[in-house]
């Protein structure tokens, strides 16, 4: 179970690292705008991990 929890761990760090990572040097947006999107980002990736993790 522990497994699991890392796996969702895992891919929400490294979805909101990528978004953020784009949306504030890739594409220069504010800070409160690439926060936001790492943030929903995050949470989609993790909504995605853990419905895979539970097939």
């Amino acid at each position: 179970m522990m497994k699991h929890w890392r796996y969702i761990a895992m891919h929400t760090v490294a979805a909101a690292a990528f978004i953020f990572l784009l949306q504030r040097y890739g594409l220069n947006a504010s800070l409160e705008s690439s926060l936001l999107w790492a943030l929903t980002f995050g949470g989609c990736a993790a909504g995605l991990a853990y419905m895979q993790s539970i097939r």
